[in-house]
């Protein structure tokens, strides 16, 4: 099918508002998506009419939600084309996904001076993990630099593998400059387990976790078109079987007695508690939309996007594009001399535009670029050319400003 984008904008009620009397142009998607109808439809459903809590309930509702909510799970494996759906654990998010790696697979195997591998690009989320390790158990952090266009060749980072290494953690796009790292060039090159923060790459492009022989790939359902406090990760099941439990409560157990306890099989495992049931219905939501529209379809109008921004931002030869590698997504890390980050997008904000300042919870990656903070453009599937103009004539009017 060919991808209708006036139709895909329909979807999106929130895209036909103004800010500032101004129509929203809306390129901070790489923070948080905006929502299709379906979605909003799909939450409002399981609310109204469908509500209750999952697994073990023996009434009408209960069995209801429980069908809605267990069925995402086998839409999330289709998603990624997860070998098994057992293999896919319900989280709040990537966040949540990392940290379970880090607690559940990571804590109990590595010892004082084990090495885990990571990028320079990576995420907060895709460092913090790590440094508990560091600080708690004396675990050595070893970094690999992009290179100065923010590419990450993956010889560098098997380059950094040594005898003690016991896991990479890397990104598939980074959510700073878009880059893509070539994550099946890694992991056919070592044997160490391999884990992936799919937080971005998820949403522009394919991705077959089959095919990428990663051992763990997180996403986050609010990027995805769904609601905040959804997301998965998928773990192969024998680095399931390595892992102990994370959090206790209901639900991820088999008994309880007073001296001993056991567990329930995989995903329920790492499951515990009542989960985000609505939020994971939503995200189910959003992921039969996006495979509805096809994920080739996506990347291919995104690729467009990014080909038409690069060429005209590269007119504007007073703007800094921070990392503009050759194979990237469609975000744009932006600076300006005599301008902050966040003077741009309040100015940007003003004419209806919506972009993002800071550091993007990347600070080891803006030390690298050595700036303190970037305005960051990050286009999405709803984005089009004429939103790209409207972005290059907002920060030309910047540059009038502070010239």
């Amino acid at each position: 099918m060919s991808f209708d984008i006036d139709a895909v904008r329909s979807d999106f009620p929130i895209l036909s508002r103004q800010v500032n009397g101004k129509p929203l142009v809306y390129l901070d998607s790489g923070a948080s998506a905006q929502k299709p109808q379906v979605v909003i439809d799909a939450i409002t459903r399981a609310y109204e009419g469908e509500y209750a809590n999952v697994h073990r309930g023996l009434h009408f509702l209960s069995n209801l939600a429980t069908d809605n909510y267990e069925r995402v799970r086998g839409t999330i494996a289709r998603f990624l084309n997860a070998p098994c759906e057992d293999e896919v654990i319900f989280t709040s998010g990537s966040t949540e996904g990392i940290n379970l790696v880090s607690y559940a697979w990571a804590a109990p195997r590595l010892q004082a001076g084990d090495e885990i591998v990571l990028s320079v690009m990576e995420h907060h989320a895709n460092i913090v993990p790590w440094h508990f390790l560091r600080e708690r158990q004396g675990v050595v952090l070893k970094w690999v630099e992009p290179e100065p266009d923010g590419s990450l060749p993956p010889e560098k980072v098997l380059e950094a593998v040594g005898p003690r290494t016991k896991l990479i953690a890397v990104t598939h796009m980074s959510n700073v400059t878009g880059t893509v790292v070539d994550v099946a060039a890694i992991a056919r090159g070592t044997d160490v387990p391999v884990m992936v923060d799919g937080s971005q790459a998820a949403v522009h492009m394919p991705v077959d976790v089959a095919a990428l022989g990663c051992d763990f790939y997180c996403i986050t359902g609010h990027k995805l078109y769904g609601p905040s406090g959804s997301g998965a990760i998928w773990i192969k099941a024998d680095r399931q079987a390595e892992m102990r439990p994370f959090l206790g409560g209901g639900d991820m157990i088999r008994t309880v007695g007073r001296d001993e306890v056991t567990y329930a099989d995989p995903p329920l495992r790492f499951e515990a508690g009542t989960p985000g049931i609505v939020n994971q219905i939503g995200l189910g939501a959003a992921l039969e939309y996006l495979m509805g529209l096809g994920m080739q379809n996506v990347a291919q109008h995104e690729r467009g996007l990014r080909d038409y921004a690069r060429d005209r931002l590269r007119e504007l030869n007073w703007l800094q594009i921070q990392g503009d590698a050759a194979d990237k997504g469609a975000i744009f890390s932006m600076t300006m001399e005599g301008a902050h980050a966040h003077d741009i997008s309040t100015i940007l904000d003003k004419k209806g535009i919506a972009v993002r300042a800071g550091s993007h919870c990347a600070m080891p990656l803006m030390e690298f670029f050595g700036v303190n903070a970037t305005a960051r453009a990050s286009f999405a599937m709803y984005n089009t050319q004429a939103e790209v103009d409207a972005l290059v004539e907002g920060l030309t009017f910047c540059r009038e400003l502070f010239a």
